[in-house]
């Protein structure tokens, strides 16, 4: 899989908002909320084009019953994936377009770190710039190795999500 970071493009926001209306379509009143997450919910991050959507349920099993309304849209149905308590979906094969990571609403720490982090990124641009920057370089130090992409950024991405939780801690 080739390791592609893009500057920020503008149209992400649209992209989230036309899928999340499908996706709540689909889990219907069993959805609480739907979240745009991850680099490309943050203005100005370069990123993986790739749209990372969090969805909220009531109650994850009822999902389950929901594979092929997913598989309909051109998700890959990859149960929990490594997470428990999530179930994931990822749309466009190898040129991935879109991921979703839906947790029922008990999950709340997995869903608070992944919105403090966004949330942190918004609030402090600095520190986007310097993961996008990280990001830029381990994409051009490892074009097609994800696996290096992702162990260089590990403990950044550690340090920030510990950064993140005690500043939404504090700041609410």
């Amino acid at each position: 899989m080739y390791v592609r970071v893009v500057e920020y493009d503008p149209r992400w926001p649209q992209m989230f908002a036309e899928e999340a209306g499908k996706i709540q379509k689909i889990l219907g009143e069993n959805c609480i909320a739907v979240h745009h997450i991850g680099s490309t919910s943050v203005p100005n991050l370069a990123a993986k084009p790739i749209i990372d959507i969090l969805p909220v349920v009531r109650d994850l099993s009822l999902v389950d019953t929901k594979n092929a309304d997913f598989e309909a849209l051109g998700y890959e149905c990859m149960g929990e994936f490594g997470i428990a308590g999530r179930r994931y979906f990822r749309k466009g094969g190898d040129e991935r377009t879109h991921q979703i990571h839906i947790f029922a609403r008990e999950s709340a720490h997995d869903i608070a770190r992944h919105l403090a982090v966004r949330d942190y990124l918004r609030a402090f641009p600095q520190e986007a710039a310097a993961y996008g920057e990280l990001k830029m370089r381990l994409a051009q130090q490892y074009p097609e190795d994800i696996e290096g992409y992702c162990d260089g950024k590990d403990a950044f991405v550690k340090g920030l999500e510990q950064r993140a939780l005690a500043w939404k801690e504090k700041h609410g």
